[in-house]
Order: C-alpha cells, then sequence, then structure tokens
C-alpha cells in the first residue's frame, strides 16, 4: 500500500502536470487568468498581442521593398488615372459608333475562357474553405459585370432584350453575389485580426505597410 500511494503522488506531481502542459488553455491560465483578460481595454489587448507576437520585422517585408512597391503602385495609379482623362475625352469625339472588329469570336471565346477559370478557382477554393478565395470571387463579379455591359451595348436591336435579361437573371444576380460575399469575408477577417482597432470601420482599416 505504501508503494502504491508513492506511485500515486509520483503521478499526480509529475504525470499530471506534464500533460497539462500540453494543453495552451492550462499553460497560460497561471500566468494570466480569464478574469485579467476581460478586465484589459481593447487598446490592452491589442498591445498584448503585439508583445506576444513574432517581432514586426519577421512579419512584415523589408522596409525598402515595401516603400519601392509603394511608391510604384502610387505612381502608376495616379499617373494612369490622369493619363486616362483626356483619352476618353479623345475616344468620346473620335470613335465611330460602329466598327468591323477583327478576332471577334477570338476576343469573346478568350474572355469566357479567363470567366470560366475564375468562376472554377472560385468553386474549388470555396469548397476547400480558403481565404485565398476573396480574390477570385471579387474578379468573378467583376467579369460578370462586364460581360453583362459589353453583352448589352453590342447586341443587335433585335437581341438587346435577350442580353439585358440575361444579365437581370443571371449576370447581374451572380455578380452581386459574387461580389458581396468577397466583401462579407474581407470584413470578417478585418474584424477577426487581433490587432484591429474596433473603434475603426474594416472598411478604414490601414495598410500594414
Amino acid at each position: 500500500m505504501r508503494d502504491s500511494s508513492r506511485y500515486r503522488v509520483h503521478y499526480e506531481t509529475m504525470v499530471r502536470p506534464a500533460e497539462e502542459d500540453r494543453t495552451p488553455r492550462a499553460a497560460t491560465t497561471a500566468v494570466l487568468s480569464d478574469a485579467e483578460i476581460a478586465a484589459l481595454s481593447d487598446f490592452q489587448r491589442r498591445d498584448l498581442i503585439r508583445r506576444l507576437q513574432d517581432p514586426i520585422h519577421v512579419l512584415l517585408p523589408r522596409p525598402e521593398v515595401a516603400r519601392l512597391h509603394r511608391r510604384v503602385r502610387l505612381t502608376l495609379m495616379v499617373g494612369g488615372t490622369i493619363a486616362m482623362i483626356p483619352w476618353l475625352v479623345y475616344l468620346g469625339l473620335t470613335l465611330p459608333a460602329e466598327y468591323h472588329a477583327r478576332n471577334w469570336s477570338l476576343a469573346w471565346i478568350g474572355f469566357d475562357i479567363l470567366l470560366v477559370l475564375m468562376m472554377a478557382t472560385t468553386a474549388y477554393l470555396g469548397w476547400r474553405r480558403r481565404v485565398l478565395l476573396i480574390l477570385p470571387a471579387f474578379g468573378t463579379g467583376l467579369l460578370l459585370l462586364i460581360d453583362a455591359w459589353f453583352d448589352i451595348v453590342t447586341a443587335e436591336p433585335g437581341d438587346v432584350w435577350v442580353s439585358v435579361g440575361t444579365a437581370l437573371l443571371a449576370e447581374v444576380p451572380l455578380a452581386i453575389l459574387q461580389l458581396s460575399g468577397a466583401l462579407l469575408l474581407f470584413r470578417f477577417v478585418v474584424l477577426a485580426h487581433p490587432l484591429h482597432d474596433r473603434s475603426i470601420s474594416p472598411w478604414r482599416a490601414p495598410l500594414p505597410f
């Protein structure tokens, strides 16, 4: 009996703590209890998470890479926006109402192949439940709206109502579904991020770099 009691004490003091150490909750409640966490303000929680996570230089790209990407992106987008304004005016004044297009079938087949690939990628990532779904879902929604637009504006007078009906019954609703789903997922990802400041709207969340 004495040996049995000694073995039981050894188990309680050595084996069970080792098992508890493998449980994340048991390993941290002795340091910071649930009540103490509940008493923390939102700012204090984010500060604690910052201290617990990997150093910021490990998570972010090198500063020179981030600066280069930001500079190039802003330059191209701002410059492109400004350049497009006179270009649109020029097109509006010079483009004919009708034009005999070359490679018409190739243009539409290529566009539809791209649309099918985007839809298939969206379906696959949704089936696999991957956050990367945001990108192809949003892209698919935009392509569907573009498809509806060109179907309508390039249709013959006798076919225009068919294009309008297809857009209203299929392309536009599916586009709204894809775009809204991508935006809802994006909103959740921002709000669920432990460092997100809840006083800031997810649509105004700043870039990390």
